[in-house]
Parts: C-alpha cells; structure tokens; sequence
C-alpha cells in the first residue's frame, strides 16, 4: 500500500512541475493578461454630483458608541471605471451641525479620498486633499463610518460592489448580503 501512495505522489509532483515548468519565464506580458493584474489607475477626472436631497438620504449604522447619525445620497452612489465606489455622506452631528462630503472608496487598498466638502449655500469646495495619497481606512471604536461603509456595504469581502444598486439595495437591507 505504501508503495502505491508513494507512486501516486511522485506522479502528482512530477505533474505539477511540469505545469509549472511549461510557463514562459522571459515573457512578462503573458503574466499580466489578467485586467486585475494591471497597475491600477485611479480616474483622471471625478465630476462633482449634484448638491443631496434630503429624500435620497439612505441612513446605516455605523456603531452602537457614535453619537452621529449617517447618511449616504442614494443618488449619487456610482462605481467609477476605475473600481472606485462614490458617494455623497452627510453626517448629522447630535448638537445639529451637518456635514456634506462627497467621497471615494478604493476597495482593494482599503483606503478612502474626500473629494468635496460641502458649504452653506449647497455648493461645493473641490478638497486640496484629492490631490493627495489616499487614506488607510482604519476601524476606529468612534466616528468609524468608512470602515462600516466598506466593510458593510461598499466592499463586501474586500471586493467593490459592481453596480449602484447593488449599493442601494445594500443600504436598504443595513447591510451588504455578502458582507461578514
């Protein structure tokens, strides 16, 4: 009996390393056929949306200690050529201020962008800061609404939603169907 798992283990190795063996090591294109596999590239231009309406607000839970409450303009959820999931959130504080941002979310790296803020007048202020890197979305106990966005309902196991109403129908349900 030995003899034959010995066997049939020498075969299976002997089969992996000639799969393995067969690819072309010299020809770098062949590794990256795949789109995935491609330096990723974030959109050139991001168009501003338009300023939100109170009946888009979709509002979703964030944590039991935030004392905000937050919303997403359903409307203007999109999902950019470049993977990257875009939003309007409007965060109502509990003293009654309210902020507008209009922001992105890279799923894959797990980092968001603020693109816009929002003024007074329902106009917006296009932020120096998308000029620059993008920010870790890290999972704070408070004001953690990045991280509940990707991960329970932009992102659901790392990777973006593939339509906006995916999105919507996920902030409708409070959570992604996929999400863990």
């Amino acid at each position: 009996m030995k003899r034959w798992a010995a066997l049939f283990l020498a075969v299976l190795a002997g089969s992996a390393a000639a799969q393995f063996g067969s690819f072309p090591r010299s020809d770098k294109e062949n590794y990256y056929d795949d789109e995935d596999e491609k330096p990723w590239q974030e959109q050139k231009e991001v168009d501003l949306p338009a300023f939100p309406n109170q009946a888009d607000l979709a509002e979703f839970y964030v944590s039991s200690a935030a004392t905000n409450k937050f919303f997403i303009d359903a409307s203007t959820l999109a999902v950019g050529a470049d993977g990257v999931v875009r939003y309007v959130l409007v965060v109502k504080a509990s003293g009654g201020a309210t902020n507008v941002s209009f922001e992105g979310i890279n799923c894959k790296d797990r980092s968001w962008k603020l693109y816009a803020t929002g003024r007074s007048d329902n106009s917006w202020n296009r932020s120096q800061a998308s000029r620059v890197q993008w920010r870790p979305i890290e999972n704070k106990p408070v004001n953690r609404h990045h991280a509940a966005l990707s991960r329970d309902f932009f992102c659901p196991g790392g990777i973006a939603i593939y339509t906006a109403d995916e999105g919507r129908n996920a902030l409708r349900l409070g959570k992604h169907p996929n999400s863990l």
